[in-house]
């Protein structure tokens, strides 16, 4: 009653206001989305009871569809799978709190694995399947895994680390591999142990983990707790009006929170059908959306760029699609995008796994991220806050409080901590010291909490919500985020410890950053290409520099760390430095030096990334 008279009451002054309609449909589906968080926690629910009501309800309603063999997979189906998977953890002695790394392309079995090992408290870990050599064996340590599961087609990548994994934690393959192959890596084949488990339920715990790049260097792993999952979900649903009857097409990694929960989510917890796509193909998207009648799909900005990068077809407007649903979609292809493709909705979101500060953008506000009440902010206690441009630190008031934004001035954004609270508490990470460096104090007031973003952002007078950019030491590029501090330990490693300072760059007209390394070379011996090959062994694609800077020096501080403000600003411009600048020519395979008419070339777009 409380929430219904506070509901009809903020309706009465929102009335006045030219952000009526956005306040009222926001403030509906927080109370929506907390009102059935409520139930669930008073019920006790986790994401696997949940998922055995929507059994009960669909039983042979198509729950996942796997794009690559065409497999069909009902809601029993599904959920008898996952049983085997929960007797198979109890028949290898794990038990509730284990840890097992899922390592393995997009596949309905991916989910199969981690909501049987979460019927028996046994919480996954989803692996990048890009990552390779030191970034993998980090993931595998950092969540104390006693057992991995991968892919056949990663054998290989398994392989090159199989020596530096601890010969206790037990390793399964899944796929088609060979007995000699199976041997070397110590491993066991999964599917005939799945094919002879019991598929009657296990007697009935944290969720999983998902592995984020955040903005301290190396993947931390984040907790997903049972109600974070259900919320990720829930506010997709609510928020951007999705309907029992749709159909999900899902071309991202189940290793990510967008691909996992905002994606399969809806299947698990709202009963809808998701069409798993193994990878994303600009050349197939629209043909595949048009076969399994799809009427929502997922993005990340990128995805976006490549379907208008692709020549026009008869099948990008014969679709069923009417909302799309993702991130970082840039304004200038927002529109291209629902125009030529006649995608009536945008579901834009801001989020992180971990993060207690999501925000949606429900009204389609082409280029906002999000939006919150300017008229009552406290009912979502988010805010922008001022930061010291260059060292991302927050500023501070005479009372030793941080300063809010003005509507136009960027600002970090922040999330108040209430771990009673379902939609304010922060889980963190399996990493302590990575949890307490995201959590700042006497924020909104004296001795409360909150969850640093690290991302800069800016909010109109409305309350609409925009990225600015991601702060700290990580960048986006290719839908994935780059750690500077990561990908600087692998370079200086290869380079015999060379100092070496990464960061992200702009490139007019393409989302993200570019890489950018700046290499210290005070012998004048650097070779581009030798060192190329290495990087190519080292790290995925989207971590490559695409940009070098080889420099006698860096600027460094007092404390011995390298200063980026000034190579950021002056960027891959020959124009503004002597030092030697390259660009990866991906499609020749080699770096090329940055002249005046390269470096013009590049600006104006006629040089694809």
């Amino acid at each position: 009653k409380l929430l219904l008279f506070f509901f009809f009451a903020y309706y009465l002054h929102a009335g006045m206001l030219k952000c009526e309609k956005m306040s009222d449909y926001g403030l509906y589906v927080l109370l929506r989305v907390k009102v059935a968080l409520w139930r669930y926690m008073r019920n006790g629910s986790n994401i696997p009871s949940i998922f055995a009501q929507t059994v009960k309800l669909h039983p042979n309603k198509p729950a996942l569809i796997y794009e690559a063999t065409g497999e069909t997979w009902t809601f029993t189906q599904l959920d008898e799978l996952s049983n085997a998977v929960a007797h198979w953890a109890r028949g290898q002695g794990l038990v509730s709190g284990d840890v097992v790394s899922l390592f393995m392309e997009s596949r309905p079995l991916q989910v199969a694995l981690w909501l049987g090992l979460a019927k028996v408290g046994v919480e996954a870990a989803l692996i990048n399947f890009n990552l390779r050599h030191d970034s993998l064996l980090h993931c595998l340590g950092v969540s104390g895994s006693r057992a991995i599961v991968f892919g056949a087609e990663l054998a290989d990548a398994m392989l090159e680390v199989n020596s530096s994994v601890s010969q206790s934690i037990l390793r399964f393959c899944t796929g088609e591999i060979s007995t000699e192959h199976l041997a070397n890596l110590g491993s066991q084949h999964l599917d005939p142990l799945l094919a002879s488990a019991a598929r009657y339920p296990p007697s009935p715990y944290r969720l999983f983990y998902i592995y984020t790049s955040g903005t301290t260097g190396l993947p931390k792993a984040a907790i997903v707790v049972h109600s974070r999952y259900y919320r990720i979900a829930a506010f997709g649903y609510f928020a951007f009006r999705m309907r029992p009857d749709d159909i999900i097409y899902d071309c991202l990694p189940l290793y990510h929170s967008a691909g996992n929960i905002v994606g399969v989510g809806q299947c698990l917890i709202h009963g809808l059908t998701v069409v798993v796509k193994k990878k994303f193909s600009a050349s197939r998207f629209w043909e595949d959306c048009i076969k399994y009648n799809c009427t929502v799909v997922q993005y990340i900005g990128e995805i976006c760029r490549y379907l208008l990068s692709q020549p026009v077809r008869p099948s990008e407007k014969g679709h069923k699609v009417r909302l799309a649903v993702g991130n970082g979609l840039r304004p200038s292809v927002w529109e291209a995008f629902t125009e030529r493709f006649g995608v009536a909705q945008i579901g834009e979101f801001y989020g992180a796994t971990e993060c207690n500060c999501s925000i949606a953008n429900m009204d389609g506000k082409v280029g906002a991220c999000g939006f919150n009440s300017r008229i009552l902010p406290n009912v979502y206690p988010i805010r922008l806050v001022r930061v010291d441009e260059d060292t991302m630190e927050l500023v501070r008031n005479s009372r030793g409080l941080c300063v809010p934004c003005r509507p136009g001035e960027p600002g970090l954004l922040v999330g108040r901590i209430n771990q009673q609270d379902p939609l304010r508490r922060f889980d963190g990470y399996a990493n302590q010291d990575a949890t307490r460096k995201k959590i700042a104090h006497n924020v909104f007031k004296k001795n409360d909490s909150a969850y640093l973003s690290g991302d800069v952002l800016v909010m109109d007078d409305f309350g609409y919500m925009y990225f600015r950019d991601r702060g700290g030491d990580t960048f986006r590029w290719r839908g994935e985020n780059v750690s500077t501090t990561e990908v600087e330990g692998i370079l200086s490693s290869l380079l015999c410890q060379t100092d070496v300072a990464v960061y992200g760059v702009a490139v007019p007209g393409v989302e993200g950053k570019a890489g950018m390394a700046a290499i210290v070379d005070t012998t004048g011996s650097f070779e581009c290409n030798s060192f190329l090959q290495k990087v190519q062994q080292a790290l995925p694609p989207y971590a490559r520099p695409v940009f070098l800077r080889i420099s006698p020096h860096v600027d460094t501080t007092g404390t011995f760390k390298i200063q980026k403000t000034r190579l950021q600003r002056e960027g891959y411009d020959p124009r503004l430095t002597t030092d030697q600048i390259y660009f990866l020519n991906a499609r020749a395979g080699r770096y090329e030096a940055v002249e005046e008419e390269l470096y013009n070339a590049i600006t104006e777009g006629k040089v694809s990334l």
